[in-house]
């Protein structure tokens, strides 16, 4: 099954566009793992068993994992994932994009290394530094477009002019390019966060269906409503609504995973309000 198809289905099964980000930071963990030399994969398993009924995806963050030197239990997470809850994609979050030749690496990283059934890319390098990522035809390529920090305008907001003479904000240009040319097989969907919910709409306007994964709601500040009124699809999905620490750190106490389970529970029955 391909990543759109398994997204597809989850939507549909888990009745849910709750995406779990798996975002370990040991300084926050319940006091139990003070002593545990494999905390950051019993930590992020025990979350993601938890949440997995309420969640359309995975999102393990790499650099959480890499700063630890943590690899080993990334990947050991991620073979966890789709032997415990096969029905549910992960997304590995490493906003890879690079030359061609250093790009067929990162995609060997993420796919093969890892197993994840999609990668978050920057395309600022343009399409070849994409295409690896592009002719896996059965996995994700979740492309950066109108990011949810606050400096995303000191670019993605600039200005360009277009073969047909028209100046749009360069996000708007990145989506045109990515639904136009660059999804041929169509396994692309796009980064637009929560903290814009009027470039959600415009967004939403130029690509059509293509999936948003939507970082920004809880921590970041994002407006559940708004995000689901401004950028569903029309049977109510296309959306990948993520969180992280308001999940992952809902509780330091020992019942940490319960309290994981009961904010992805809420945010998913907040979602669904609007749907």
């Amino acid at each position: 099954m391909s990543f759109m198809q398994a997204l597809r289905r989850r939507w549909s099964e888990a009745d849910s566009l709750v995406c779990v980000g798996l975002d370990p930071e040991p300084a926050k963990f319940p006091a139990r793992f003070a002593s545990d030399p494999d905390a950051v994969f019993a930590f992020c398993r025990d979350i993601a068993d938890a949440t997995a009924e309420y969640a359309c995806a995975f999102k393990p963050q790499i650099a959480h994992f890499a700063a630890l030197g943590a690899e080993d239990a990334l990947a050991r997470l991620v073979a966890h994932l789709h032997a415990a809850h096969p029905g549910v994609p992960v997304i590995l979050d490493s906003k890879r994009g690079d030359i061609g030749s250093t790009a067929q690496h990162y995609a060997a990283e993420a796919f093969d290394r890892y197993g994840a059934d999609a990668v978050t890319a920057n395309p600022y390098l343009g399409r070849d530094s994409l295409q690896p990522f592009l002719d896996r035809a059965d996995r994700g390529v979740v492309i950066l477009c109108r990011t949810s920090n606050p400096g995303a305008a000191d670019l993605q907001d600039l200005p360009v002019a277009g073969t047909d003479g028209a100046t749009r904000p360069l996000y708007q240009r990145v989506a045109e390019t990515v639904a136009r040319d660059w999804n041929g097989h169509g396994n692309c969907a796009l980064v637009v966060g929560a903290t814009w919910p009027q470039q959600l709409r415009e967004v939403r306007a130029i690509v059509g269906e293509m999936p948003f994964l939507v970082p920004g709601v809880g921590a970041q500040g994002g407006d559940v409503e708004a995000v689901v009124t401004h950028a569903r699809t029309a049977d109510g999905t296309g959306l990948m609504v993520s969180s992280s620490r308001a999940i992952l750190y809902a509780s330091r106490g020992d019942d940490y995973a319960d309290a994981a389970a009961r904010e992805a529970r809420t945010l998913r029955e907040a979602i669904n309000r609007f749907r």
